[in-house]
């Protein structure tokens, strides 16, 4: 992949999209019940390379905001990376769609659940359905939108 000025521009705006929508919905971005609608974002390396580390980026800054410490600074980012690289891999079907809602709901749910000591049953569910949410309902028509508008 060649990197150029408008690559890294755009790996740039999905970091800084990501982390504005995530801190200014705190209060339903963060915990075991979430609904993080920077996820939709999470479907834009089916597009773009780019967004890959964008994501990644955009996660961690978030996240450091967020107030869970360093467990899910460093786990939630590295999730969002694994699933955007996932996302990537498979762009060219519609698993493409579950590594967030999947990795997310078990991981970040496994990690919430020690950290807010709730169910970790409750949490997979919840940080999954919250996934769901987020990925189906807003980043599908996202990306379809995308298409049209920037046809490849």
């Amino acid at each position: 992949m060649l990197v150029t000025a408008r690559r890294i521009a755009r790996g740039a705006i999905i970091a800084a999209l990501y982390a504005v929508v995530t801190i200014i919905l705190k209060p339903i971005s963060f915990g075991y019940l979430q609904v993080r609608v920077a996820e939709a974002l999470t479907l834009l390396p089916i597009l773009y390379p780019e967004a890959i580390p964008g994501l990644f980026l955009g996660c961690l800054i978030s996240n450091i905001y967020g107030g869970l410490g360093p467990i899910d600074i460093v786990l939630g980012s590295l999730t969002t990376l694994a699933a955007a690289w996932l996302t990537y891999i498979w762009r060219q079907s519609r698993l493409a769609y579950l590594p967030p809602i999947i990795l997310n709901g078990l991981i970040v749910g496994a990690y919430l659940s020690y950290l807010l000591h709730v169910n970790i049953y409750l949490a997979v569910i919840t940080v999954a359905l919250g996934e769901a949410i987020a990925v189906l309902l807003l980043g599908i028509p996202l990306v379809k939108q995308l298409r049209k508008l920037n046809p490849q």
